[in-house]
């Protein structure tokens, strides 16, 4: 949790970290299983005013969480402390669940779901032995987890500026939360705009929706813009040109050229970034083999 005015930091900096989340999620889970989570936890089940007896809405809170993510029902313990982060959760072979909350939550009752939402996502982890080594990425995992599957919106809606005081949880940058939910919004038709009470979280969806349509203009799919399509162009030409066979394609759009006979370009999907291999043929469809998305292409 960062307050107090230090500085936020803003753009995608773990980017390529966040799309190898989504693509674990889909190979870990199957299409099947991540499509269960198409409805979103509400911002009715989380909402915790003052009336309310601290532990027991705290409870309630993580209760939603839990069967959000499709978690065993279990009791749940949940105590404040004083501690230098903003939350903390003991990983167990279960069923019970124990999660320790920075005592500043107390007074900031409105942000309990979103510290809960990334705790149970860490349990939800650990019980599919899903992790990424080092901390540093199996965080950005569990982030991009509970924001694709329908809890992290609360982490992204936890981020506020006004004047000295700034706020976010969790360990992506604002725009990557929107990022994620944007992809997540795509797959699953549900829009999150409408619960953000934070504007700044808002504008960090719009920014994180924008960089997400990026990758549908990508070739060579049949969406990409124009001076994307003539780079595209200039390498699939010199990927049937054998002299010039061995120069590599331009940098940062993703596909490669395989061949030279029959040729074909592999790319990441755009959806969750498999890598998907189709012939160069002119216009065609292709379904992703993980995610089933299917994809106009101009190869």
């Amino acid at each position: 949790m960062t307050t107090g005015g230090r500085e936020i930091e803003h753009g995608y900096p773990h980017l390529d970290t966040v799309r190898a989340a989504v693509h674990a999620l889909f190979k870990r889970l199957s299409y099947d299983t991540v499509s269960t989570f198409g409805t979103s936890v509400l911002p009715v089940d989380v909402a915790f005013d003052e009336t309310e007896d601290l532990h027991l809405g705290a409870q309630r809170v993580a209760r939603a969480m839990v069967r959000q993510l499709h978690l065993p029902d279990a009791r749940v313990v949940i105590t404040f402390r004083e501690m230098e982060h903003a939350a903390n959760v003991e990983l167990t072979a279960g069923p019970e669940y124990f999660i320790e909350l920075n005592e500043r939550f107390t007074k900031h009752r409105k942000d309990i779901g979103a510290a809960l939402a990334h705790e149970v996502m860490h349990v939800y982890l650990h019980r599919l032995d899903l992790a990424f080594p080092g901390t540093r990425d199996n965080e950005i995992l569990t982030d991009t987890a509970a924001a694709y599957l329908g809890a992290g919106w609360l982490l992204l809606d936890a981020y506020r500026e006004h004047g000295p005081f700034s706020q976010k949880l969790g360990y992506l940058t604002p725009e990557e939360f929107g990022y994620v939910l944007a992809k997540r919004a795509r797959f699953f038709g549900e829009d999150p705009a409408p619960w953000f009470t934070s504007p700044q979280a808002y504008d960090a969806y719009t920014a994180g929706a924008a960089r997400a349509r990026q990758d549908l203009r990508r070739p060579p799919l049949a969406d990409a813009g124009w001076a994307a399509r003539l780079r595209y162009a200039k390498d699939r030409r010199a990927a049937q040109d054998p002299r010039r066979a061995d120069r590599p394609p331009a940098a940062g759009e993703g596909y490669a050229f395989e061949g030279p006979s029959p040729l074909r370009v592999s790319f990441p999907c755009p959806a969750c970034h498999q890598r998907i291999r189709v012939p160069v043929r002119g216009r065609l469809q292709a379904r992703c083999g993980l995610c089933k998305t299917l994809l106009d292409c101009d190869t």
